[in-house]
């Protein structure tokens, strides 16, 4: 059987996405990594706890975030990302606009990672299908100023399939290989909390589409929500208990923030899973 792989990544096993935001306005880490030197050193430091992939992003898209000029994000995540694949990192860039892209692979990004699908931005399916970068095409309804107003579906499952297979198709005749396309289907964006709760049981649907499948759930708003209200740096346990259910339901790649407690999580449950119970 061939080898599943993304990006040069062997996909036999889940990949971990540990999570950039140069911003000072990120919901989950209050701006930790905004200044430059920071966010390369906590690259460096998500390499060392076993990330595959880091992901850089100069925009926030927290529910009712403001844009940021494409300059400023350039200008933001740059420096970040010359500076890890020097190092030798598998870097995405976290981005809706096609002029970040750009400048974002020619940097040397091997990733683009798009929460609006290429659709926010007329020219990001022209920018990646002619960049040869692997790609993660995101679900989201509304954008993030407006995501979180009331968003409705008639069958969320569905629909979220439906949108991410149009999108995948119409990369595909752009000639960029199905296999380098990964699916996300955007929890937390433009959806309930039981839209939420309905995508991550019903992840096995997924597969429907033939690609890498990504999670994100970490430190979400919904996670204090099922639980005590807890602060996004509290919400570890409760996003490792969302990134098991999805590696179980098919999960190739789990973006976290919180990449060595994920990875140990990981190591314990796959252990258990993969025992060999028979007797000696």
């Amino acid at each position: 059987m061939k080898t599943r792989s993304f990006a040069g990544l062997d996909l036999t096993h889940p990949l971990i996405m540990g999570i950039i935001n140069v911003t000072p306005d990120s919901f989950s880490d209050g701006g930790d990594a905004y200044r430059t030197d920071d966010a390369i050193a906590r690259g460096l430091a998500l390499i060392e706890q076993g990330a595959d992939i880091l992901d850089v992003g100069g925009e926030s898209t927290r529910p009712g975030a403001d844009p940021v000029s494409e300059s400023e994000e350039i200008a933001r995540v740059l420096p970040v990302i010359s500076a890890l694949t020097n190092a030798g990192a598998v870097v995405s860039i976290d981005t809706r606009h096609a002029a970040v892209m750009e400048a974002a692979t020619a940097a040397g990004a091997s990733i683009v990672n798009d929460v609006t699908a290429l659709t926010g931005d007329a020219r990001s399916l022209d920018v990646v299908a002619s960049s040869g970068v692997s790609l993660v095409l995101m679900h989201m309804q509304g954008t993030p100023e407006t995501m979180q107003r009331d968003p409705y579906y008639n069958d969320v499952v569905g629909e979220v399939i439906a949108h991410l297979d149009a999108q995948v198709a119409a990369c595909t005749e752009r000639g960029v290989p199905r296999a380098e396309i990964a699916v996300d289907p955007g929890i937390g964006f433009g959806k309930s909390m039981d839209h939420n709760l309905e995508l991550l049981k019903s992840l096995t649907a997924f597969q429907a589409l033939d690609c890498p499948l990504v999670l994100g759930v970490s430190r979400k708003s919904m996670i204090a929500r099922l639980s005590r209200g807890e602060a996004p740096k509290d919400r570890v346990a409760g996003s490792i208990a969302a990134a098991l259910a999805g590696i179980a339901r098919g999960a190739d790649i789990l973006r976290v923030h919180d990449v060595a407690e994920t990875c140990q999580a990981i190591a314990v449950w796959q252990a258990i899973e993969n025992a060999d119970t028979q007797s000696k």
